[in-house]
């Protein structure tokens, strides 16, 4: 897709960063495109996982469930994006999330709670006002942007269209282990010069209690009330490089503390502490030789896990919270690799349409116990996938994956066939 305005690069440095490029466009090419910019992107996929979904499977002298499996189809995402450049520097954006379908009421089987049946108020899924900000623009190197942003640590988080990875659902590990995509409201600043692009934010702290022993802070950024809470503060930094032609570098970071983040102040030895999160993150882009490969690492600590551990185990049934074991750390990593096959096929090339072959390996694991905890060894995996992603035009892709997912010897792995569609695009000229 190719973007070229001043106005919709700004826009696209939150919602879309690895379009950020277009920001360096003439002024001529701007004043030729609307104000006020719709875009957006959506994916539909379809599932058969070959293992069973019994919340037991992984308990000791759990059932034999070899053989069984189950299918589903789902709208993981869909997005609206609404932009208006007032002029002057002073831009505003939007974005809107459909997740899963929806809101609507529901029943969910909470897995962290033995499988108990709770009902909810959605529908198996979400809507959400994912982005909202009001951005000055002083020059490229410095815009101030304010209101509900996406935080820019790790690679999906920064890159996180369908698009812009080739497994049919986000990449595993660092969805399972990061909120993803992760957003709040907070302040940004941030500017490009030359091959480097920054950002620097200052966010409201996570909340402890919502930490898990599988999702590790996953869901730490939401809040079960009507506003977010901030009674501590963390800051998140990012730093991209493009000096080598078809080659972005990123290293990005937060740190922020969590315990007593909560609505009400509490009081106790236990509350005394920190929860200090802290995570570093590593990734690269490479686009060039008929070639895309992606990676990234992430690695992440939490400090006074243990604190955080008796407090969460004896919390009320009816509280909103997580009841379970977090780590003291967790990490993510992995590589995807995909050659396009129609580049040797001289029709196809001149139409533009591409067919990538790819394979991705990641490893990851949110949960390593703090001292005394217990362990919990299913939560370290590994992932194999492979596939093909067909483009018939650049804003669309169609995709087939067979993934395979690897466990401690004692668990059943895990395979699965997946299939999706997928657009990213806007609307507007």
């Amino acid at each position: 897709m190719k973007i070229s305005t001043l106005t919709l690069g700004c826009l696209l440095a939150a919602a879309s960063p690895a379009l950020v490029n277009a920001q360096t466009q003439d002024e001529e090419t701007r004043a030729t495109r609307s104000r006020f910019q719709v875009g957006g992107y959506a994916e539909v996929a379809f599932t058969r996982n070959f293992y069973t979904d019994n919340i037991y499977k992984n308990q000791p002298n759990s059932v034999n469930n070899h053989g069984k499996s189950h299918g589903r189809f789902d709208i993981p995402h869909a997005v609206v994006y609404l932009s208006y450049d007032f002029g002057k520097g002073w831009k505003m954006s939007s974005e809107i999330e459909f997740e899963h379908g929806g809101a609507g009421g529901a029943y969910e089987k909470e897995t962290d709670e033995g499988g108990e049946w709770e009902q909810e108020t959605e529908k198996g899924g979400e809507v959400e006002l994912e982005q909202f900000w009001i951005q000055k623009t002083f020059l490229p190197e410095l815009n101030l942007k304010v209101g509900h942003i996406v935080v820019p640590v790790g690679l999906t988080n920064t890159h996180h269209e369908p698009t812009e990875y080739f497994t049919v659902y986000r990449p595993e590990g660092e969805s399972t282990i990061l909120p993803c995509t992760w957003h709040q409201t907070g302040v940004s600043l941030w500017g490009r010069h030359g091959d480097w692009r920054y950002e620097a934010q200052f966010l409201p702290g996570l909340d402890a209690l919502m930490f898990s022993q599988e999702g590790w802070i996953k869901d730490g950024a939401k809040s079960p009330y009507e506003f977010d809470v901030a009674n501590k503060y963390a800051v998140a930094a990012r730093v991209d490089n493009y000096s080598v032609p078809g080659l972005r570098l990123g290293l990005s970071a937060y740190y922020g503390h969590s315990i007593n983040n909560t609505y009400e102040t509490m009081t106790g030895s236990h509350y005394q502490v920190k929860g200090a999160v802290v995570i570093g993150s590593f990734d690269f882009h490479y686009a060039g030789h008929n070639w895309i490969v992606r990676g990234n690492f992430d690695y992440g600590t939490l400090s006074d896990a243990g604190h955080l551990n008796a407090v969460t185990v004896n919390l009320p049934n009816n509280s909103p919270y997580a009841h379970t074991h977090v780590g003291d750390r967790a990490m993510a990593g992995g590589v995807e690799a995909g050659y396009d096959l129609f580049s040797q096929v001289k029709k196809l090339r001149q139409k533009g349409q591409r067919l990538y072959l790819f394979g991705r390996y990641e490893y990851y694991d949110s949960y390593h116990p703090a001292d005394g905890a217990i362990d919990y060894p299913y939560t370290e995996k590994h992932r194999l996938a492979a596939g093909l992603n067909y483009y018939p035009i650049p804003e669309v892709v169609i995709k087939g994956e067979y993934s395979h997912r690897f466990l401690k010897s004692q668990y059943d792995d895990e395979p699965s066939v997946s299939l999706g569609v997928a657009y990213a695009g806007f609307f507007t000229k």
